[in-house]
């Protein structure tokens, strides 16, 4: 953690802030601790998508549609999961024993305690620093054309749909598991037909299986 906190030049004043952001639920419940991370997400989620969208917005020249697409990229799952690894920071979250398996942690708490020390940043050093800090983590990712951390199907669904005006709407079907390890299944329906269901997460993972498996299907019928 001390490379990190040097390498961006911070300060902690609040310890314990640092350690609710590495807690996870599990790891509260069973060491009865009094916070996990689960506000601190909230609040990293909102800087995140702000700090992106800022730095698309002024750096490059994109229609709405392009900008939402570019920075679901950056900000999904798969993307603040690989932050956290390269910046070696995953060994530091705590979970309880039945979070961890052979050593591994969720890609979904992993990501989701990036978002929470981001709001530890924020809240501790204020809008302009944790914005340094993540242009600085995540402009190297953008532009480097070889990194694509995901693609986003719920926009290729649309779009596919589009041209032939077709209707369609995405509805969690289930959503099961304890507060902290939530799971969802969405499902995607196309002319009130259902051509995807898809298990993950969080809502917006289960959405974007449910499309990744509606055009399969669409794919298969047009052949």
């Amino acid at each position: 953690m001390n490379e990190f906190l040097e390498r961006f030049n911070i300060k902690i004043k609040n310890e314990k802030l640092y350690e609710t952001a590495f807690s996870h639920t599990s790891f509260v419940n069973e060491h009865k601790h009094k916070m996990d991370y689960e506000r601190l997400e909230f609040l990293g989620d909102a800087v995140l998508e702000l700090v992106v969208s800022d730095y698309l917005y002024h750096e490059y020249v994109m229609e709405e549609g392009e900008m939402t697409k570019t920075r679901s990229c950056y900000v999904c799952e798969n993307a603040l999961y690989e932050y956290m690894k390269d910046l070696n920071l995953i060994k530091y979250i705590k979970v309880g024993s039945g979070e961890e398996k052979d050593g591994i942690i969720k890609k979904t708490i992993v990501a989701d305690t990036f978002e929470s020390l981001m709001a530890v940043i924020y809240l501790e050093e204020g809008f302009q620093k944790v914005k340094e800090v993540i242009l600085n983590i995540i402009v190297p990712y953008i532009k480097n054309p070889n990194v694509v951390f995901f693609k986003d199907y719920k926009s290729t669904l649309q779009e596919a749909l589009q041209t032939d005006k077709r209707s369609f709407h995405y509805e969690i079907v289930d959503e099961s598991g304890p507060a902290h390890n939530k799971m969802f299944t969405a499902v995607v329906k196309i002319d009130n037909i259902i051509y995807g269901k898809g298990m993950a997460g969080s809502k917006k993972e289960a959405s974007q299986e449910a499309a990744r498996e509606a055009l399969t299907k669409l794919a298969k019928t047009k052949k």
